[in-house]
């Protein structure tokens, strides 16, 4: 099917249409690619070898210890989850556990599916299950024990079912066990490693079992030939090519040495659609550009100061600037589409500098101040710190961001305190009550600061786990949203749009409301 660039304006405002559309381009499009160039030796395409170009060398490949949340995408590839989500809504499906239910508030049923083996013949089991739950909300390498924190116990009642019980109702932990908590990994692979965790050496029951790991490079894997999903996955093998700068990934495409590149920069956009041979793949996602900040040190630890630094950023000119206007306005940590935005919320992230002024001077700078800066070197990303940087120069605040790779920059800044900020993103989670959990809860990783919630976020959240009605789901979220955005605990700054290009043999690709693709299903034409 093909839309005019009028068609696709007019679709993207159908709220809340959330599904993404693949747009294959023709042959009489206009031929565009000698603008970018191509990439020395282009290489002939193997129809059993699916090339995906990622924009993030992993942080780990043990889904408990890493953290970064662009290693979903890879760890997607060798790790199935309890629970599945439908693409477009993110509602809960069955995965690992062929179902779950409620048998009261506080007691999770998980029935397991048949038949399933980790990647070294380790049967799945109930066992299997209880292994990983524990390790993942107990062990001191796990890095996702607040996911689990409603957990009191996990018990194997049956050979294949596992009975959770809660030490309070927590009804979004279906969709928690379709994050990370919920990647199975082989209970023989962590008894067989000395530190009990398997980031270099992944095991799992997923589509493609691990090859290697050539770090900023690849990572390869090929087909688990004993998958239990039939026709799964699509290729015998999968590579995940290393390549952090956008234009080199989309080059990568055009000359034939990459079927997908994935996560491109909103302004390739317009590239791709004219770009002869080129399907895009392009909606929506939870995916938060944002700034990450640390109340515990420094001049951030006044409220003034992180509100001055908010107030200060023209957020529409920012998604003009930076994303060439295909993206919208964070004005907090979801989407507006998403049905659990307070709009309320926005007063704390409107755009005025006058009021940021004077929040400096009260603070006791009313002459500014500087701050230390982390991000990231690619091209997109050094082009929203400019951006930053200009808008704060007119309140007075000044500084420069030093740049390194998402892994490092993320331990720095999140693990070892270093700096006053970082520019970053949130990629999103299934559930958004554990996109704020991870964000404000006190031992969270991605809480920098390690600095206890407001009062009465702990009493929202519980509030909002402990019914399955959405209206008064959201109605406590917005509560926990009200109290950091009003606190300034992060600079929600704007909506990413998806941006991937794929070249003409791929089928079956699809994005997903999460923003973070799935590739098992993907075959490649002759």
């Amino acid at each position: 099917m093909f839309f005019s660039r009028k068609d696709r304006a007019a679709i993207a405002r159908l709220q809340p249409d959330l599904k993404r559309r693949k747009i294959l381009l023709g042959l009489t499009a206009a031929g565009v690619v000698g603008v970018v160039g191509l990439p020395d030796g282009a290489t002939a395409q193997d129809a059993d070898l699916l090339r995906v170009v990622a924009n993030a060398n992993p942080s780990s490949l043990d889904p408990a210890t890493g953290g970064a949340g662009t290693d979903h995408v890879f760890l997607y590839n060798l790790y199935d989850t309890l629970v599945d989500w439908e693409p477009d809504t993110l509602a809960a499906l069955p995965g690992l556990a062929n179902s779950f239910d409620f048998t009261d508030p506080q007691t999770l049923v998980l029935r397991l599916q048949e038949g399933v083996t980790f990647h070294d013949g380790t049967p799945f089991d109930a066992e299997a299950v209880k292994v990983n739950l524990d390790r993942n909300r107990s062990s001191d390498v796990s890095n996702i024990r607040t996911d689990l924190a409603s957990i009191d116990s996990v018990d194997v009642t049956g050979p294949l079912e596992v009975t959770v019980r809660l030490n309070q109702p927590d009804t979004a932990l279906p969709l928690i066990l379709s994050d990370r908590a919920g990647m199975m990994v082989s209970p023989a692979a962590l008894e067989a490693s000395e530190e009990g965790r398997v980031d270099r050496a992944p095991v799992g029951t997923g589509p493609w079992k691990f090859v290697s790991w050539k770090d900023g490079e690849s990572v390869i894997a090929e087909a688990n030939d004993a998958y239990w999903k039939e026709g799964v996955p699509g290729t015998p093998r999968i590579e995940m090519r290393i390549i952090p700068d956008a234009s080199t990934a989309l080059r990568a495409v055009q000359s034939g040495q990459a079927d997908i590149a994935y996560g491109l920069s909103e302004r390739q956009q317009t590239l791709i659609e004219r770009t002869p041979n080129l399907g895009l793949v392009s909606g929506p996602t939870l995916f938060i550009y944002q700034i990450y900040m640390n109340p515990a040190i420094g001049p951030l630890k006044d409220v003034r100061v992180r509100k001055a630094l908010s107030h200060a950023i023209d957020r529409d000119a920012f998604v003009l600037a930076t994303q060439a206007g295909i993206g919208e306005p964070a004005y907090m940590n979801l989407p507006r589409a998403h049905w659990a935005y307070a709009p309320e919320a926005e007063q704390f992230t409107s755009y005025d500098p006058d009021l940021a002024r004077e929040l400096l001077a009260e603070a006791g700078y009313p002459d500014g101040l500087e701050l230390t800066m982390l991000s990231f070197p690619d091209q997109a990303t050094v082009q929203k710190q400019e951006f930053l940087l200009s808008q704060w120069e007119q309140i007075g605040v000044r500084g420069r961001f030093e740049n390194g790779p998402i892994a490092e920059s993320s331990i720095r800044f999140f693990a070892k305190g270093g700096g006053d900020l970082m520019l970053s993103a949130w990629t999103g989670r299934p559930d958004p009550s554990l996109t704020y959990s991870l964000l404000y809860s006190e031992k969270s990783f991605f809480n920098a600061g390690k600095l206890p919630p407001p009062d009465g976020f702990n009493q929202a959240m519980l509030e909002s786990r402990s019914t399955q009605d959405e209206a008064e789901r959201a109605k406590a979220l917005a509560k926990a949203q009200m109290l950091v955005m009003e606190q300034a605990l992060t600079i929600p700054l704007s909506v990413r749009y998806a941006v991937d290009a794929t070249s003409n043999s791929v089928e079956n690709f699809n994005g997903n409301l999460l923003g973070k693709p799935k590739f098992q299903e993907v075959t490649l034409s002759s």
